[in-house]
């Protein structure tokens, strides 16, 4: 095996000799923590049932106050996206160029930033990716129209349509429509066709995005000769709908904020494309998901790119673009940039929405098998563990060891709580009473146990009041052919997110891991995508 690039690699196999060992050997830790957490708490339930008992009402606690913590986080992250879409974003652009003194005395315009050196926003270029296979055309006109309809002006906009080879002749009739509608609608708009079955490639969006990329850079930004540093990049899924005014928001904080190319910037994801027709489970989920990322927004020093985000085309060239060989590539290009960086690089989060479709199949179990399937993906990203931990030991001593360190215990932390939190608190809390025997039953905890359990949890439901309110302010206008009454509904199927968060929560995520512990390395799996 020639020279490596340590920050290309995938998996254990792209290595070789007491690399892919050590490699290996860090792929199997996020299942085997998940899985010892859950061994040890049942086999000591029957050994020392007091010990797991005082464990499980510790943990309840523990529950309670991050759901409230959580809650909080909620409210304020809340408060701040509609402040946001509030904003006329444009004007504040404006007045940036104008040199308006009140605008520039701002505490967030940085006294650094590239606002205060002059440079203004219609200089800018945005290149929007919208990769895409096996969508039907009325997602891939949703997406479209719906940057002709931001606001930002059309002729300062480069697209590309990353279509598939492999999609076949349904693709090619869809970029023929998209041709002609949209054609002549942007500054450029390039359609690029990804070859298939690329040594070294997985078939996926990672791989479909960088070949597009790659050419936009040699048949637009090369032949214009239009300046890498004033051009940023928004990959989006091709279900993304931008909420009107979102390339001025981003502009904005390109312009304001310290150091502008060390930083990959995060829109709140909400999927709302196809709320109202999807079965109770998918909103769920695709709410849940919705308010975690909101709540990071807050936290940002564990905010990390996902799905649809926008980044400087300066770091993207020079990082190298994405690995086409990453199932999980939203998040590995902030990994990637954060490792070559040495740790300076970071997250700015987009107080601003941009909408997607919730997962929706042809029937209700289809839809229930691909959510499992989107979930389970989702949960791969346990492979950036390994990855992380993997380059940081090898950048030991240039890196920002602290940072890193940070990032990857929150990153174990995190999916070690995805895989087993809820089955702690739904499974684990009754073996001491299932398996404890007398050893167990003929305390006075035994009786106790239910009660205080049920108690905690019961004060808990406070997070489902806050997101069932938070759900029902964020809903888009209900569509005529729906009576108030399935508002109504939507609130009080909160209660079925217990049931939720095990089946499509922490099965999906223990599934992604075992593969992961054993080798069974996953494909890039598309979400089918209906209205």
């Amino acid at each position: 095996m020639g020279q490596v690039n340590y920050l290309k690699v995938g998996k254990a196999t792209d290595l070789s000799g007491k690399d892919y060992k050590f490699y290996r050997f860090l792929e199997t830790l996020p299942g085997f923590i998940s899985i010892t957490t859950l061994v040890v708490l049942t086999v000591f339930s029957y050994f020392k049932p007091v010990w797991v008992a005082y464990f499980v009402i510790a943990f309840d606690v523990y529950w309670l106050l991050l759901v409230i913590y959580m809650a909080l986080f909620l409210v304020s992250s809340y408060r701040k996206l509609t402040k946001g879409l509030a904003i006329d974003w444009q004007g504040k652009c404006q007045r940036l160029k104008e040199g308006n003194s009140e605008e520039m005395n701002l505490k967030e315009v940085s006294p650094d930033s590239l606002a205060a050196q002059g440079v203004h926003w219609d200089s800018l270029w945005q290149l929007i990716i919208l990769p895409t296979y096996g969508e039907g055309i009325e997602i891939v006109r949703g997406a479209l129209e719906s940057l002709v309809n931001d606001g930002y002006p059309t002729e300062r906009m480069i697209v590309n349509l990353a279509m598939e080879e492999r999609a076949g002749q349904s693709a090619k009739e869809i970029a023929a429509i998209a041709q002609e509608e949209f054609g002549d609608k942007f500054g450029h708009f390039l359609i690029t066709w990804h070859p298939d079955n690329i040594e070294g490639e997985i078939k996926g969006k990672g791989a479909n995005q960088a070949w597009a990329v790659k050419i936009v850079n040699r048949e637009i930004i090369e032949k214009e000769n239009l300046d890498i540093k004033k051009i940023l990049v928004s990959v989006f899924d091709i279900d993304t709908v931008v909420h009107p005014g979102y390339f001025f928001a981003l502009t904005y904080k390109f312009l304001t904020v310290s150091e502008p190319y060390r930083a990959s910037y995060q829109p709140i994801p909400v999927y709302h494309n196809n709320i109202w027709e999807t079965p109770f489970f998918s909103r769920l989920t695709a709410s849940s998901n919705t308010f975690w990322q909101m709540i990071m927004q807050i936290r940002q020093e564990s905010l990390v790119t996902y799905s649809s985000h926008s980044m400087t085309f300066a770091a993207l060239k020079e990082i190298g673009y994405w690995s086409p060989a990453m199932v999980s590539e939203d998040s590995r290009i902030f990994w990637d940039c954060l490792l070559y960086y040495n740790g300076d690089y970071r997250v700015e989060p987009l107080y601003y929405k941009v909408s997607m479709d919730v997962t929706f199949d042809q029937n209700f179990w289809r839809t229930a098998q691909s959510l499992y399937k989107q979930q389970r993906r989702w949960a791969w990203g346990a492979e950036n563990i390994p990855y992380l931990i993997f380059n940081t030991a090898k950048r030991w001593h240039t890196v920002d060891r602290r940072k890193l360190i940070g990032h990857i215990i929150i990153q174990i932390h995190g999916f070690w709580s995805w895989a087993t939190n809820a089955l702690i608190i739904a499974v684990i809390g009754w073996m001491p009473m299932l398996i404890g025997g007398d050893r167990f039953n003929s305390t006075v905890l035994s009786g106790n146990l239910p009660t205080i359990t049920q108690n905690l949890m019961t004060v808990a439901m406070i997070g489902l009041v806050f997101s069932a309110i938070i759900t029902s302010l964020l809903l888009p206008k209900r569509p005529k052919k729906y009576t108030v009454w399935k508002n109504v509904k939507m609130v009080l199927e909160w209660i079925f997110v217990p049931i939720t968060i095990i089946v499509f929560g922490a099965i999906p995520c223990f599934d992604a891991q075992i593969r992961l512990m054993r080798g069974k390395y996953m494909g890039f799996w598309v979400t089918p995508k209906s209205r």
